[in-house]
């Protein structure tokens, strides 16, 4: 008996779940039409790119936080045990992620190409970076969670040894610094500087090691899967 298989009554959850963060990008992408329409900020690289608006500010970022928070709640009603719902919750932010930009596009026009900068998150600081970078993150996430949550193993569930979970962990830090790198280098001169900070170059081969590093659980996974096919074929 094959004891790695697909687990075809997963597929119903994996859809829903990915239903659901289609639909989230949509509300997405409305909600930052019509910021940006009211702020002019269509195409967010351009002088002075968050300006001072009203009491905006801090109503973007709850929203930014209240989304996470549906987003994980969405993997947490998907799931069974904590590794499922985690991974089901990766797989909702990804396909929110991407869509987000695929209907913004639809919107706007905006962006452009995949090089356009963007502000990515206001969360602790600004994220800026190509629409290209969080994409491929997206798509690491949405490939480790369909992983773990649609192939069972002899063992359970296939989930991350300790040492590529950190290798993942240092990855994300460094992703999060090429994200945030030029933000932190004027923070020290307040909000003002943050809100009229224009990055001018993305640290490509940082960015590039970090995708490498974040990748290092689903090459776990994925042999953790493979080679528990081989096992159970080989004792057929």
């Amino acid at each position: 008996m094959n004891k790695c298989k697909t687990q075809f009554v997963e597929m119903d959850r994996w859809w829903v779940v990915v239903l659901f963060a289609v639909a989230m990008a949509w509300v997405e992408s409305a909600a930052v039409l019509y910021l940006r329409t009211l702020i002019g900020r269509i195409d967010p690289y351009q002088p002075n790119p968050l300006p001072s608006f009203g009491g905006f500010a801090m109503a973007e970022v709850i929203r930014e936080a209240a989304t996470m928070v549906m987003l994980a709640g969405a993997g947490w009603l998907a799931g069974r045990g904590w590794r499922a719902r985690f991974s089901y919750f990766v797989i909702a932010f990804g396909v929110w992620d991407i869509f987000y930009y695929v209907f913004l596009r639809l919107l706007t026009g905006w962006p452009k190409g995949l090089l356009d900068w963007d502000v990515l998150f206001l969360i602790p600081l600004p994220w800026w970076g190509p629409v290209v970078a969080p994409c491929l993150v997206a798509g690491l996430m949405i490939l480790f969670g369909t992983l773990v949550t649609q192939f069972a193993c002899a063992s359970g569930t296939p989930w991350p040894r300790r040492t590529s979970a950190i290798v993942c962990v240092i990855g994300m830090a460094l992703a999060l610094y090429v994200f945030m790198a030029d933000a932190i280098r004027v923070v020290h001169q307040g909000e003002a500087a943050l809100r009229q900070m224009l990055p001018t170059r993305f640290n490509w081969p940082l960015f590039s090691v970090a995708l490498l590093l974040m990748a290092m659980p689903i090459l776990d996974v994925a042999r953790q899967v493979v080679g528990s096919r081989k096992t159970s074929e080989a004792e057929a």
